[in-house]
C-alpha cells in the first residue's frame, strides 16, 4: 500500500491551495518550521508538499474524470492532453478484468505534470 508520495514545490501555499481547492484534496495539517504540507489522496495515502523535495508524477484518482476536468478547467489548468482510455484490464494490478482505465494529464501550480486517472 503506498503510503505517501513527495512532492517539490516552488511555492508550498500556492501549491496547497491547488491541490485542495481545485484538485479537491482535503488537507491534512501544514508544520513550519520546517515547511511540509500534507494532503489526503484518499485510501491512507498522503501528498506531502516540500520545497526541497523531489518531482514525483501523481496519478489522482477521481470517479468522474470529465467532471473533475471541467472544473478544473474553469479555474485555469492547463491540461496537456485530452481524456482517454490507456488500458483495459485483464484481471491483473488490482482491478477485475474488462476494467478500463482512463487518463488525462495536467501541469499543477508549479509546473509539475500530473493525471486524473478513473476506472471504468
Amino acid at each position: 500500500m503506498l503510503h505517501q508520495v513527495a512532492q517539490h514545490v516552488e511555492d508550498r501555499q500556492r501549491a496547497v491551495a491547488f491541490y485542495r481547492d481545485v484538485v479537491g484534496l482535503p488537507l491534512l495539517g501544514e508544520y513550519d518550521p520546517p515547511g511540509l504540507s500534507f494532503l489526503d489522496l484518499g485510501g491512507g495515502t498522503r501528498l506531502l508538499l516540500e520545497g526541497p523535495g523531489t518531482s514525483a508524477l501523481l496519478y489522482i484518482g477521481v470517479d468522474d474524470i470529465a467532471a473533475r476536468r471541467a472544473a478544473m478547467e474553469a479555474a485555469g489548468v492547463e491540461f496537456v492532453d485530452e481524456i482517454h482510455r490507456i488500458h483495459v484490464h485483464e484481471g491483473h494490478l488490482g482491478q477485475p478484468a474488462g476494467t478500463e482505465e482512463w487518463m488525462t494529464f495536467f501541469r499543477d501550480s508549479e509546473g509539475n505534470l500530473a493525471a486524473l486517472c478513473e476506472y471504468r
